[in-house]
C-alpha cells in the first residue's frame, strides 16, 4: 500500500450524475453519497452481499457505509478524507457492481445459481434493454 497522499479531484453533482448515468446506472447519488440498493432473497444472500461489500472495501481500503434488512442491503460511497465524490467512490462502486452481479457466461464449466427459488440468494437486475 502506498503511503502518498494525493489530492482526490471531488466531483461536482451534476459531474456525478453524468458518470453515474454512464457508468453505473443502477447507482444514485444522495445526500452527499453514491449509493446503491442490492436485493436480495433473504438473510443468506443479504449476509453474502455484505461480506463481499467487506472484502472489496478493505482490499481497496475504501470503506462504505452499509444498511442491511432481512432482503436488501444499501452501499453508500463517499471519500471521507476529500469530503466528497472522488474516482475512487466510483471505482470501488464499479467492483462491486461487477463482483455481486457476476454470474458465470453461459459456455462456462461453471452452472451458476439455479434459478429455483430454494437457491436463488440475489435479485439480479434484469438485462439492459436490447441486449
Amino acid at each position: 500500500m502506498s503511503t502518498d497522499r494525493r489530492e482526490d479531484k471531488t466531483y461536482s453533482e451534476d459531474e456525478i450524475h453524468e458518470r453515474l448515468r454512464k457508468e453505473l446506472p443502477n447507482w444514485y447519488y444522495e445526500d452527499g453519497w453514491i449509493r446503491r440498493k442490492y436485493r436480495t432473497s433473504g438473510w443468506k444472500g443479504t449476509l453474502m452481499v455484505i461480506a463481499t461489500v467487506g472484502h472489496l472495501a478493505e482490499a481497496a481500503w475504501h470503506h462504505p457505509d452499509i444498511n442491511a434488512s432481512y432482503a436488501f442491503v444499501v452501499v453508500k460511497l463517499v471519500n471521507h478524507a476529500a469530503k466528497g465524490i472522488t474516482d475512487k467512490d466510483f471505482e470501488l462502486a464499479r467492483k462491486i457492481e461487477e463482483v455481486v452481479h457476476w454470474r458465470p457466461a453461459p459456455d462456462s464449466a461453471l452452472e451458476g445459481t439455479p434459478e429455483d427459488p430454494r437457491f436463488r440468494y440475489i435479485k439480479y437486475d434484469p438485462p439492459p434493454a436490447g441486449a
